[in-house]
């Protein structure tokens, strides 16, 4: 079989990043808002740390991790599975992706992200917005942006190292990418979540913020650029470390 035509990996980015977030964020979402049935709380005032602790995070991490690897395991063939424009960023800079593929996936992840997001709110109710803010990230009390932009950038650095290793080198076992770079996320997301949330994607964030600004949830663009320029430096960093490193 030949290559899909870029119509076609456009679709399969677009499913990819609608799971990733129907799910993902969605999972954060539906933490918030079973903290309410014991937890005093007003609308967009509430943390999910603050609330149930590493925990939280974890779980919301393993239903990233799911889902990922899921995806990639469902779509990769079809479109590699990039489901994050900075990992598409990072390997068209590093001479593995065409540049002029590269605008079709990045619209298609923004765009499968929205309709994910629009997706949880229809199927979740009011409170998925105005509880849960549907997921969406930014900086906890007492993070500012610069330390926000730094947590992105290294959780997608281990993320985008990760995926070097385990999917874009022709040499890395067969069968075993999904796997890993799912849990490498849910990883990342334990540890780095009460910090800015770890999007480690800026179209995760993206579609949240679109949607709630539809369903009347809270106004969080400001805090937009943290999840672009963060994940996008944190990619790029790795790419060109591992290719420096494996001599490549």
């Amino acid at each position: 079989m030949g290559i899909p035509s870029i119509g076609r990996r456009a679709v399969a980015e677009g499913v990819g990043t609608l799971l990733l977030v129907y799910f993902g964020a969605g999972a954060a979402a539906i933490t918030l808002m079973l903290a309410r049935g014991t937890t005093p709380a007003t609308p967009f005032s509430i943390g999910i740390g603050a609330l149930g602790g590493l925990g939280d995070w974890f779980a919301i991490g393993m239903a990233f991790a799911i889902v990922i690897a899921g995806s990639i395991y469902a779509l990769g063939r079809c479109s590699g599975a990039h489901l994050n424009p900075a990992v598409t960023i990072a390997l068209v800079a590093t001479r593995r992706f065409p540049w002029s593929d590269a605008s079709v996936y990045i619209v298609a992840q923004c765009v499968g992200a929205s309709l994910g997001s629009i997706l949880f709110a229809l199927s979740a109710g009011p409170d998925a917005v105005l509880v849960g803010g549907l997921g969406a990230t930014a900086p906890f009390p007492g993070i500012g942006m610069g330390q926000a932009i730094l947590a992105e950038a290294i959780g997608t650095f281990v993320l985008m190292l990760v995926i070097m290793g385990a999917a874009v080198d022709s040499r890395a076992p067969p069968g075993f990418a999904g796997l890993v770079i799912g849990l490498t996320v849910g990883g990342v997301i334990t540890t780095t979540g009460n910090i800015a949330g770890a999007s480690l994607n800026p179209a995760r964030t993206f579609g949240p913020y679109l949607a709630d600004s539809i369903f009347g949830g809270p106004n969080l663009w400001a805090h937009l650029p943290i999840y672009i320029v963060g994940p996008i430096l944190g990619a790029l960093a790795a790419a060109f470390l591992y290719d420096w490193l494996s001599g490549d």
